[in-house]
């Protein structure tokens, strides 16, 4: 199976589609598609994948997704999926001339335009913007056709205005071509549930029907890091999910995500969360009392 290039059906006919989700799973597999994507995550937490970064969502996030950027939301890569796991996001697709073509070029939205360039990498709000915007993207799904497009277009033109509090990805990851993704989603999906028992790079290379040199550089070209190293985020980003969704101990958590060394472990997280376990539940804890 190959890295997807999603297609819409509405889109053959609309140049802007939104609607609500309220299931377990969000993504089935690491995909892109040609229409820029605003999520906000009502409900639920989980790992999410954008370009090549392996982040925590958590409920409140907002996120525009640029134009081909591999992207996959997971709410739970590890438990058993129930009515209670359920993650609930509003998704608001469009292309970039849903309003028309080269509105965006136009100066009075010239910042507009610059905020879509920067979800070429992801764009992730503040919790203070998302919080502002809440009931609006809550809303947007009961609107008719010409009003979905003029909030949009407002919607864009505030959120631009406000504070961006990252870019996602560190590199430009957008994927043109099937062809430069084939294989990869495979892999992702093999990662995704098998990450917490003993995998090989023999095991992924053949699951991409490679041999172990030309994966390690496939695999490195196409998401910017390793194979130990991407799956050991997944691991971490997971362990950390736990640390704070449950009251297992730090050793019980690092065996549940694949680690059965526990200083190998407290390494591994600090290099990916630059804190150790301990301080990690300790701080979020103070902060939730906040």
């Amino acid at each position: 199976m190959k890295l997807q290039l999603k297609q819409s059906k509405s889109f053959f006919s609309e140049k802007l589609l939104s609607y609500q989700y309220d299931q377990p799973c969000l993504d089935a597999s690491w995909h892109y598609h040609k229409e820029y994507e605003l999520l906000y995550v009502s409900k639920g937490s989980g790992i999410r994948f954008v370009g090549d970064s392996v982040q925590e969502f958590n409920e409140g996030e907002l996120v525009l997704v640029g134009a081909y950027l591999p992207h996959l939301w997971r709410n739970d890569l590890s438990s058993k999926i129930d009515a209670d796991s359920n993650v609930k996001i509003v998704v608001i697709k469009f292309l970039k001339d849903f309003i028309g073509k080269g509105v965006f070029e136009n100066p009075e939205f010239y910042v507009v335009k610059d905020m879509l360039k920067s979800a070429d990498l992801g764009v992730l709000f503040s919790k203070e913007t998302s919080q502002e915007f809440k009931d609006r993207l809550l809303g947007f799904d009961n609107l008719n056709a010409p009003e979905k497009s003029i909030e949009l277009l407002s919607l864009l033109h505030e959120l631009s205005q406000e504070k961006i509090e990252k870019q996602i990805s560190t590199l430009d990851m957008r994927q043109y071509s099937s062809e430069n993704g084939s294989k990869l989603d495979e892999v992702m999906k093999f990662i995704s549930i098998n990450y917490a028992s003993s995998i090989s790079l023999k095991d992924v290379a053949e699951i991409a029907c490679m041999t172990e040199n030309s994966f390690c550089r496939y695999f490195k070209n196409l998401t910017n890091k390793s194979f130990v190293k991407f799956l050991n985020e997944v691991r971490i980003r997971n362990a950390a999910k736990l640390l704070v969704s449950t009251n297992k101990s730090i050793s019980e958590i690092a065996m549940e995500v694949g680690f059965p060394s526990i200083t190998n472990f407290n390494k591994q997280f600090k290099i990916v969360q630059s804190e150790t376990p301990k301080i990690y539940r300790e701080r979020i804890a103070y902060e939730k009392k906040l």
